[in-house]
């Protein structure tokens, strides 16, 4: 069990909004209540489940709204759901921002930096408490490792924000169950259910709630792939996933285009998350 050097005073929260891309919106961990639907269910709906319990056990109400969409820069968080979010007067406030900017062939990193925190300070002026998280450490992962600088980078960053604003940082970066291809879907940049259940844990854990130390338990090591399936397996992921990717850069098309905010008004969380 991690051990935190202070302690935060726990709170008890009314009213949660979660803010961002497509990590927020949760993919990939589908809804399996509505297969059909194109619906995920992620480490922010899950978070918001736990606090919903706990609030309920104290007869303390709940509200939660996610108004992340797959494919936003963080320009497009900030214009379009700020100020959304803000009009819900939270008490809690997920901000996940700027991973599609780091994955773009230039950016400037202390720019996207620089929005950020100019969010959560706008966030904070409220009274209301942010919760942000780092970048994932994919230097283990195969072809996805050559974007590890700049998450480091924007890891390093991300904390330098949370200490000026006093805001929480969940720490994904060393979670080192997440080092296992289990944790993530086949595209290799989103996350498994196992790996959204995870990251709530920690999300948890960060918030004050005390988990379970499973969460930073690895899975059982799985059996390895032979060169040649590793090699197909890269070969398919470059056809199915990366490729499509690239297209899209080229057609400035976003994998967000036309979509609308899952939960975009506080509601009650009405059953836990799967």
């Amino acid at each position: 069990m991690p051990v935190r050097p202070d302690a935060p005073q726990t709170r008890v929260w009314e009213r949660f909004v979660a803010l961002g891309d497509s990590f927020t919106e949760g993919l990939d961990d589908p809804d399996t209540t509505e297969p059909t639907q194109d619906r995920y269910v992620g480490w922010a709906d899950r978070v918001a489940a736990a606090l919903a319990a706990r609030n309920a056990a104290l007869e303390v109400p709940f509200g939660y709204a996610n108004l992340a969409i797959r494919g936003r820069l963080i320009d497009a968080v900030i214009s379009e759901q700020l100020p959304a979010a803000l009009a819900l007067h939270p008490d809690l406030v997920s901000l996940s921002a700027g991973g599609n900017d780091v994955l773009r062939p230039r950016v400037s990193l202390r720019a996207v930096m620089d929005r950020l925190e100019g969010a959560v300070v706008q966030i904070r002026e409220t009274g209301a408490d942010v919760l942000l998280v780092t970048a994932p450490d994919v230097s283990w992962a195969p072809l996805v490792n050559r974007v590890h600088p700049r998450m480091v980078e924007y890891t390093a960053n991300l904390w330098a924000v949370g200490q000026r604003t006093g805001a929480f940082v969940v720490d994904i970066y060393t979670l080192r169950a997440l080092h296992d291809a289990r944790m993530w879907g086949p595209d290799r940049i989103h996350f498994s259910s196992e790996g959204h259940t995870r990251i709530a844990a920690q999300a948890l854990w960060t918030l004050g709630l005390e988990q379970d130390d499973d969460w930073v338990t690895p899975l059982d090591p799985a059996p390895p792939l032979g060169r040649i399936e590793s090699l197909q397996a890269d070969r398919e992921w470059v056809a199915t996933h990366l490729r499509p990717w690239i297209r899209r850069r080229i057609r400035r098309e976003s994998s967000g285009d036309g979509r609308v905010p899952k939960r975009p008004q506080l509601a009650p969380v009405e059953r836990p998350a799967p």
